[in-house]
């Protein structure tokens, strides 16, 4: 029995130290907020901080899938989606706030559109449920129009450009870089409502497993101090162009033409996100901006049941 005992103990043991030993898995996909993670890989952060962390790389939706599945502990993702992706099982607990769109959101008007009251009783394409729906609501609701004041085409974001160019379509809506090519192929269309007119509407996290949180809580701790010097690498003059080389060598563009999608992200301190992940009202807060969201959410029938804030977010990480 002692034998068998010791055995268990050492099976055990080592069972322990190979999970501890395990690197920390984070998907991420090619959102700058989420790009700018490539900084911190290239330049050995993690392994000065003491914490081991491997990253896959993913198209967005795959990442979420991929985190669905358990195949990874974290994702970046919206705050929106990271609603979605609890609604849908895969329960997860926001830790930081990376940024939010600033501008790579946008509702693009056909020449001869110039606001969102022009779309009055027009026809706008874009993915039904998603980010760019919720901008176009809140940007209808600030032109004093409603929803069914215009007709929206359900749309996949991928196709928006295409879609803007066959005719039918007054606007569509995108983020970059699809807004970005939409405008290429109709000469004179242009953004007619953006992220960057309602700051904190889609704001872009870091969220992980509830059971990796709970097992691995001081290695995501050191994973949200990195944070801070990525965010200072990237702002920083000096070291910016090093920083926008390796992000656009990331996502297979020239450093040149990857610049302005970084200025279309507002890359948020970790002092900033402090600040947002405190309950409040509106789109100043974590809390409030995905208060809107799950409304929406529940209203769209993306899910039946609001979620759970209190445990959807957990901002005691960026206060230590």
């Amino acid at each position: 029995m002692a034998v068998l005992a010791a055995g268990f103990c050492f099976t055990l043991s080592f069972t322990m130290a190979a999970e501890a030993a395990a690197p920390l898995k984070i998907g991420y996909s090619d959102w700058p907020g989420w790009v700018a993670w490539q900084v911190a890989i290239e330049k050995g952060w993690f392994k000065e901080a003491g914490v081991d962390v491997k990253f896959d790389w993913f198209d967005y939706s795959a990442s979420m899938n991929a985190f669905s599945a358990g195949k990874i502990d974290a994702v970046t993702v919206t705050n929106g989606d990271a609603l979605v992706t609890a609604a849908g099982g895969a329960k997860n607990v926001m830790i930081i706030v990376t940024d939010y769109s600033n501008g790579n959101d946008m509702i693009v008007g056909k020449p001869g559109i110039k606001s969102l009251k022009d779309l009055k009783g027009k026809k706008i394409g874009l993915e039904l449920g998603l980010v760019e729906h919720l901008l176009l609501l809140n940007g209808l609701q600030k032109a004093g129009l409603k929803e069914s004041d215009v007709t929206l085409v359900n749309t996949p974001t991928n196709e928006t450009p295409q879609a803007l160019a066959s005719g039918d379509l007054a606007a569509i809506g995108a983020w970059q870089p699809n807004s970005g090519e939409a405008m290429k192929r109709v000469p004179g269309a242009k953004p007619i409502y953006t992220s960057a007119d309602e700051p904190g509407l889609i704001y872009d996290v870091l969220t992980v497993s509830p059971a990796s949180l709970s097992s691995r809580r001081a290695d995501w701790e050191k994973v949200v101090k990195v944070w801070a010097k990525v965010v200072d690498y990237i702002n920083d003059p000096k070291t910016q162009p090093d920083a926008v080389k390796i992000m656009a060598a990331r996502v297979g563009i020239k450093p040149e033409a990857y610049l302005p999608l970084l200025k279309g992200t507002r890359l948020l301190t970790l002092d900033e996100g402090k600040a947002i992940m405190v309950k409040a009202d509106g789109f100043k807060s974590l809390y409030g901006s995905s208060k809107i969201v799950d409304d929406f959410n529940v209203k769209n029938a993306i899910y039946k049941k609001p979620q759970d804030l209190n445990k959807a977010i957990d901002p005691t990480l960026v206060s230590k």
